[in-house]
């Protein structure tokens, strides 16, 4: 494109120059919460457990800019079991991590994951049994 072509096209149809708006600046999107390495393997050593007992089947991971949620599924189609959250906000309060039920009853919340899983740990029993 010569510069004659590129000065008509900032014209208008009776040849007055228009004003092109400049491209406004986006903002930065926020920084996304998200569990890290040793938190995810945390999590997903509970769910390969309790996969194997066939108690859960399916999860889903969300990242959001204020929280992560792992949640448990047993069917897909249904309303997570349990979800795993992380909320950075809290951590010098109640502590980062939290286990919520299905009705949003907090089970436990608290500073460490791997304390705070054990709600869901299934309780093993001992049984006498009769030879």
């Amino acid at each position: 494109m010569s510069e004659t072509d590129e000065n008509a096209s900032k014209r208008g149809s009776h040849g007055i120059a228009v004003a092109t708006p400049s491209p406004q600046p986006t903002p930065p999107p926020k920084p996304l919460v998200a569990f890290n390495r040793l938190e995810l393997n945390t999590i997903l050593k509970l769910y390969g457990r309790m996969v194997a007992d066939g108690e859960w089947r399916d999860y889903a991971i969300d990242l959001m800019s204020e929280r992560a949620v792992f949640s448990v599924f047993r069917h897909s189609s249904e309303m997570p079991l349990y979800r795993i959250e992380k909320n950075p906000k809290l951590a010098r309060r109640q502590g980062a991590y939290s286990v919520v039920a299905t009705g949003g009853m907090i089970l436990k919340r608290g500073h460490d994951l791997a304390q705070v899983l054990k709600v869901l740990e299934k309780k093993k029993h001992l049984r006498l049994i009769d030879a």
